[in-house]
This record gives C-alpha cells, structure tokens and sequence, in this order.
C-alpha cells in the first residue's frame, strides 16, 4: 500500500477548505491545507464579513438623521473613515486568528504559500514536494477586471478596504450585489457615488420588482446610475481619473471600482500536470459528489463556480469530509437557496422570481405587500418596502419569497425554512401575525 505524507491535501483555507479540513481531521484524516493569502477566505478577509460592517457603519448617516423626528438632538457629528476602516480591518485580524486557532486545535497543518499540483497525488508549496491520498482544491473566486486600456488605475472590492481616505467621487462599474452594496455604503458615507453598467438592468437574475424598486430608492437619494454604457478606456490624470465611453462622453472620478462578477482561481494551479477537466465556464468541473474527472481529486466552493455563496462552499466542504472519510455519504441540496444583497435598503430572496415559476408551473399566484414601515413614517421617509410571495396554484405551495425594505436579510432566513419545507400558502395564512412588525406582512397577503 501507498504511504502517503497526508491523507487529506487541500489547497486553499477559506470556509469550504477550512470546513472540509476540520471535519476531515476529526474524523481522524491526517489533514494539510495550503494556504497563499491569509487563513478564513474571500468572505472573513476581503468579503462579507468586513463589507457587512461597513454596512453596518454607513447605516449611521441616516439613523442619525432620523434620531431628530425620534426627539434626538446630536451637536457636531463627525464622520472619521479611518476609524472604521481600521477597526474593520482590526477585527479581520481577530478573525483571521480563530481560523487558524480552529485548524490548529483540530491537528490540521498549515502551510503557509502557493500551492499546486504535480500529479494526481502530488503538490507542491514553494518549492516543497507532499503526498497526499486524496487532494480538495477550494480556492476560491477573484474579481473580474476588464480588457480595456487603464484598467489597471481601477480597484476591486480586495482594495476597497484600504483606501486611504474617503474618496469625494467614486465610480462603480457593474450592477450585482457588489456593485450596488459599495454603491449604497459610499453613498451614505458622504462620497458622490455613479454606478455604471453595460445593460438596462440592475441585479439582474433577481425579481425584477425588487430590483426596480431599489434602482428607484438609490436614484431618489442622490446615486447617479449610468446604463447602457460601454467603457472604453481609463485615463489617470493629475486630478485623478477620468473614464472615456464610446459614445464620447466622459467621467471625472477619484476612485473606479470593477465590480463586474468574480472569476475562479485556477490559474498557478497545476491542473493540466495533474489532468484536471474545466466546464464551459472555466471553472473546476466536479459531479454531486464534488469529484474531479480525476479520482482522487476533488473541489469545492467558488473555484467551481456553481452557486457564489459562502454558506454553499461550507456546505459542499463538510459533505465532501463526511463523504470520504466520515462514512457519512451526502451531497448538497442546491434548491431553495436564500440570498441577500446589503444594499440601502436590503433585498433578500429565496426560491423562485414569478418567472421562473410559470415556467416551472404555468399557473402560479402573486401575493404582494407594498407598504412604508412604520419607522420610515414617523421619520419621515418616504421609502417603501416590498415583499412577494410566488405560489404554485395547483399545489398552493409557496415556491419563491422575495422582499426588499429594513432587515429583509433577517427576515428572509426565517421564510426560506417554510420555502424549503414546501409550506403552502395556507400554512401562512393560517400563522397569527406579530403585530406590530413588518414581517406580519408575509402572514396578511390576501
């Protein structure tokens, strides 16, 4: 028999490398993980985490400003960026030292360097050669920057976190959830925010109505969105940058952020030396057990580019450990998959957008709730929340939930266990609404 260095080699320390390590190790695997960056990930390091504080620091503006119909009076409010950012960054640090705590008190090695394949059961890490029997890549995605000349004077949501200062003028180019959660973050800050994009639409694949909703707020608070648009080049001057189209109109801006969807890491990686297929889209090609075409290697999270989301790498990373070497066969259920954007305000949804359930179902009902919240009113606000729910009318099941307004986020992961469930519209109807909340709403639609 074969004695390998390691039972388990997993090139990448984020969360679906980090889960599938740990789970790995306890069930007694000899564990290894590479890591080139920092321990925890895209989504502890330069991801959700410290974009959700950021979140998190902007929402002061305008809670600020609405303390005074509340009976506040604040005297010299000041904003510093540093402050934030640097406690933001403070706390990646802390966060960074409980991955690698995690790994460490589960026995798992860290290596700290650049990974990548020799053979099939081979890696090397800047220069050292390791055995592994099996071998999970779980690298992750990166920001995609443009071909087009002086792309290089813009930043990417990796940056985005150390910049120096708060810039006077920023230009987004993109329209996902990066692009309309920095958008909303700088925005409230102070910062004079323009996102552009090449199409008519924001966040597209979400519910449109949402989406319409949130490009009306964002424009009615003073976001300039600039659609339709092609980029041609990026010119640096003496002032700072100035962006060219190929209709011939121009912006002046401090600071340009792509954020324009995240492409897998697979380059460096050794995949041609070890054999390792790609799909269609340029991403590691694995089946439902998360296997390569080669059989002892295996991936998981972005670097596959199945569904972008943190919680999917974690889930694919512990199925996978179970799997192989827990006796605990199981794969992930990529149905009903909750999701959020922390723009200003929120969205979050789960299931399907009513177009794709009447192409799924041909009838389906729509329940919607339009209304202002109760703190939008008394401070004077008048933006408006939106929640939708999309039902199967033969079945009355509720197959998709949609809403944008204050905590969405938080609401939504309670409704994306009934979508999951496959409750219908009557187990809803027959819930007693908390009065009084916005999440009554989803209990009152008629």
């Amino acid at each position: 028999m074969t004695k390998y260095d390691f039972d388990l080699f997993v090139i990448g320390a984020g969360s679906g490398g980090v889960r599938a390590s740990r789970i790995a190790a306890g069930h007694g695997a000899r564990v290894a993980v590479a890591e080139e960056y920092r321990v925890g990930g895209t989504c502890v390091i330069r991801g959700c985490v410290p974009k959700k504080l950021l979140v998190y620091g902007a929402h002061f503006a305008e809670d600020l400003d609405d303390a005074r119909r509340f009976g506040w009076t604040l005297e010299g409010r000041r904003f510093d960026w540093a402050t934030l950012r640097d406690n933001v960054l403070a706390e990646v640090d802390r966060l960074n030292g409980l991955y690698q705590t995690t790994l460490d008190n589960n026995k798992v090695t860290t290596l700290l360097g650049h990974a990548r394949l020799l053979d099939a059961h081979h890696v090397e890490v800047d220069g050292t050669r390791y055995s592994a029997r099996t071998i999970l890549i779980a690298t992750g995605a990166r920001p995609f920057v443009p071909d087009v000349p002086g792309a290089e004077h813009g930043i990417t949501s990796n940056e985005v976190f150390h910049l120096p200062e708060l810039p006077r003028r920023m230009v987004i180019a993109g329209a996902g959830y990066i692009a309309t959660e920095f958008a909303g973050v700088f925005h409230e800050l102070g910062t004079d925010v323009t996102l552009i994009n090449r199409s008519d639409t924001i966040l597209r694949g979400w519910e449109p109505a949402l989406a319409d909703r949130l490009l009306t707020i964002s424009t009615a608070k003073g976001i300039s969105f600039k659609l339709n648009c092609k980029l041609e080049r990026v010119e640096q001057t003496d002032a700072g940058l100035v962006l060219h189209f190929v209709d011939g109109k121009t912006i002046e801006t401090d600071v340009l952020m792509w954020a324009l969807g995240r492409v897998p890491n697979i380059e460096g990686l050794g995949l041609d030396a070890a054999g390792v297929a790609l799909n269609e889209k340029g991403a590691i090609a694995v089946d439902g057990e998360n296997r390569t075409n080669v059989p002892s290697i295996f991936a998981v999270g972005d670097v596959t580019d199945r569904v972008q989301l943190t919680p999917v790498a974690i889930r694919e990373g512990h199925a996978f450990a179970d799997t192989q070497f827990g006796n605990k066969p199981w794969t992930v259920d990529y149905r009903a998959i909750p999701s959020a954007v922390f723009s200003n305000p929120p969205l979050g949804s789960v299931g399907m957008t009513e177009a794709e359930a009447r192409n799924a179902y041909g009838q389906v009902r729509v329940f919607t709730s339009d209304f202002r919240p109760m703190k939008n009113v008394l401070a004077g606000r008048n933006e408006r929340a939106l929640y939708k729910l999309v039902v199967d009318a033969s079945t009355d099941r509720v197959v998709g939930a949609h809403m944008i307004g204050p905590d969405a986020p938080e609401i939504l992961q309670a409704v994306a266990i009934a979508v999951k469930a496959g409750l219908t519209k009557a187990h809803f109807d027959d819930t007693m609404a908390l009065h009084p909340t916005m999440s009554e709403e989803l209990v009152l639609m008629r």
